[in-house]
């Protein structure tokens, strides 16, 4: 399991770390679809930082950095693999950086939320996500915690694997601006703050 290993000391990060995982699909084709909002926010994140995402041994972009003095470092995951492959590059890294599971932020679209939309849990049912599927694999309880990211459902009979997979709409994108980062924030927020008071804030906010 991926909270379980031991590594060598001069390879542990601070006690205070947390790995904050963006799952989506590599590639150009792939990064302005509604699959990957994740890694969208984790854009946002590494801007914050001033950090780049490099290669990583762990089948994964990393980029790290403490958003201020003193505060927690964050470590933020782009898998090299596509979505239902996300499990093995969670795994390493949480092996690699010795980070319990309860220190790891996973941030994804959610077919089932409104868009522009932000709620937050942590664990429960992957409710059809490939991603979701493939971290459960490598876990037991307790579970990551989750920023659920809003894309909304598809419009009449369209397949929902087909939308997820396609770009957001041009009426959509001046709100998705918000939406990342709110996303973001929602991630940012879980490193200092109990859950419930992070819900709070977040689940009050009506979708528009």
């Amino acid at each position: 399991m991926f909270w379980r290993s031991k590594k060598k000391a001069e390879d542990r990060v601070a006690s205070d770390s947390w790995l904050i995982v963006g799952l989506g699909n590599p590639g150009a084709k792939y990064e302005s679809t509604r699959h990957n909002v994740g890694q969208m926010a984790l854009d946002v994140l590494a801007a914050r930082l001033g950090a780049r995402f490099a290669s990583h041994r762990t089948q994964a972009r990393i980029a790290e950095g403490r958003s201020v003095p003193g505060g927690p470092k964050l470590i933020l995951a782009k898998s090299n693999g596509y979505m239902n492959t996300s499990g093995g590059p969670v795994s390493g890294l949480a092996r690699y950086f010795d980070i319990p599971v309860e220190r790891i932020i996973v941030i994804h679209d959610d077919l089932d939320l409104p868009f522009d939309t932000v709620k937050l849990k942590q664990g429960g049912g992957h409710g059809g996500h490939d991603g979701l599927r493939d971290i459960a694999k490598a876990k037991e309880p307790p579970e990551p915690l989750r920023v659920r990211v809003g894309v909304g459902r598809p419009p009449g009979q369209q397949d929902p694997a087909d939308y997820v997979l396609r770009p957001f709409a041009t009426s959509e994108r001046d709100t998705l601006a918000v939406l990342i980062e709110d996303a973001a924030d929602a991630a940012e927020a879980l490193t200092t703050e109990p859950l419930t008071a992070v819900q709070q804030r977040f689940h009050g906010r009506a979708a528009k």
